[in-house]
């Protein structure tokens, strides 16, 4: 690891300011060397394709985990090039590293400081990939982590990798594994993909149906199925790194998913791993779309408790309803999905750019890159439920009117999303008459409408 030293004590390793227990980590890297044929002298290469907040903690948290053994595995991060870090910035950057000795001592110890101190001053300008190597993610500069191998050639970064890590947006992963295809073509092995995007599409012909970060990977690239993983959890990057207790699930094929899942294990972060990949993956990417609104309802109300109470009663009913209509065993997600969301609807990124666009500070028209967040995917998730969930083809049975409706019609949340942000016909205090309308069903009839109905719809997920 750039800038790492090694501490000769018995079982520890000191790297980037923090010591990790030597023990068990060799032994699991050995393993997963032996499980994938790697001998003696041959890296084990795990690229991250993708520098937002959580793929560059996921990177960080492997290269402060395994980068010790340099002559076992080499671990680096990909991401574009050419992105300028604007002055206010920079001048937040260097706030932060002077807040922070352990950094300032690592930064002026590789030499590293001074252009911090010029780009605070006005006369340097800062690039994310850059900053990248030192430790700093433009999506998340109040953490600072290790440094990174950072790569900017997507050829370089991807061509010969082992592992790859989708840290993409849902919105940037086809076109990027696209262009990756293209230098897989002569690979004599078939990589191991992981993918941590939370977001979907809707495709409408021949039938309704999701289309998932995992599917796009698969579609672009060629790569079988089992060898795809996603891998989520209710998490916030920054807590993850800042090593508070956390867990997530690694979904797909058994082949993959157990040696993965102990691969990933940490002592502060339980990875536990799951058969059910689509649907989880689903999941991931909807509570987003109920994220955003929660955050339009805390601004709104000066942060009512029992306004967010209201709320999260109604936006979970529909969540559930929703689940109904995309698993035959829904109950089996009830935890995670719910959890994610709680996780989410606290202090995600999704819930923050709600509470911007309610208070004014945002506007639509900036679209859903927002400068030091990233991608919103859940602006992106909203159309794409919505579109799919008001297809005549999936109708259900309205229970007040008994007749036919397009089961977006049972979800008033999801509808006001939808024109708020995506039609912008209404603006944000249209939430806030929602969770009022007298005539709103009781979130548990939502709920038992859905057990008591055969609603599942195995063709939304593109099954038969």
């Amino acid at each position: 690891m750039v800038g790492s030293i090694e501490v000769k004590s018995g079982n520890s390793v000191y790297s980037n300011g923090s010591i990790h227990n030597h023990n068990g980590l060799e032994e699991k890297l050995d393993e997963l060397r032996h499980i994938l044929g790697k001998s003696d002298g041959d890296l084990l290469r795990i690229v991250c394709v993708g520098a937002g907040a959580w793929g560059s903690v996921f990177a960080a948290l492997l290269q402060d985990s395994y980068g010790q053994f340099r002559d076992k595995v080499q671990i680096r991060i990909w991401r574009r090039s050419g992105r300028a870090v604007d002055r206010a910035t920079a001048e937040h950057l260097f706030e932060v590293i002077n807040s922070r000795e352990d950094v300032l001592r690592r930064l002026i110890r590789r030499c590293a400081y001074l252009k911090y101190v010029e780009a605070r001053l006005g006369d340097r300008t800062l690039y994310a990939d850059e900053i990248l190597k030192d430790g700093f993610c433009l999506n998340m500069i109040d953490t600072p982590f290790c440094p990174l191998k950072v790569v900017t050639n997507l050829q370089e970064a991807v061509w010969d990798a082992d592992l790859v890590i989708n840290g993409l947006p849902s919105t940037e992963t086809r076109e990027v594994f696209k262009e990756i295809s293209k230098y897989w073509k002569e690979r004599l092995t078939v990589p191991i993909i992981i993918s941590l995007a939370k977001g979907i599409e809707a495709e409408l012909d021949p039938v309704p149906h999701i289309i998932t970060p995992t599917q796009m990977i698969n579609w672009a690239t060629g790569v079988p199925v089992e060898n795809i993983l996603y891998l989520g959890g209710p998490n916030i990057a920054s807590e993850i790194y800042n090593k508070e207790y956390a867990n997530a699930r690694i979904c797909g094929s058994e082949k993959w998913r157990k040696p993965l899942a102990k691969f990933l294990r940490q002592p502060h972060f339980i990875v536990w791993d799951n058969s059910d990949l689509v649907t989880h993956e689903v999941m991931g990417g909807l509570k987003n779309v109920y994220a955003i609104g929660a955050g339009m309802v805390a601004a709104l109300t000066n942060e009512s408790a029992t306004s967010k109470s209201v709320y999260f009663a109604h936006c979970t009913s529909e969540m559930i309803f929703i689940t109904y209509l995309l698993t035959e065993e829904p109950e089996r997600l009830a935890g995670p999905l719910l959890a994610d969301t709680y996780v989410t609807l606290l202090k995600g990124r999704n819930a923050w750019y709600g509470q911007m666009i309610a208070k004014g500070e945002l506007s639509l028209d900036m679209g859903d890159s927002i400068s030091g967040k990233g991608t919103i995917q859940g602006v992106s998730a909203v159309e794409a439920f919505y579109e799919l969930l008001s297809q005549s083809s999936l109708n259900v049975l309205h229970p007040g009117d008994n007749k036919p409706v397009a089961p977006v019609e049972l979800c008033p949340i999801l509808k006001t999303l939808y024109r708020i942000l995506i039609k912008r016909e209404q603006g944000p205090m249209a939430i806030l008459q929602a969770l009022r309308d007298e005539n709103l069903n009781d979130p548990r009839d939502r709920i038992e409408i859905a057990q008591s109905h055969a609603f599942y719809r195995p063709s939304l997920l593109g099954q038969p």
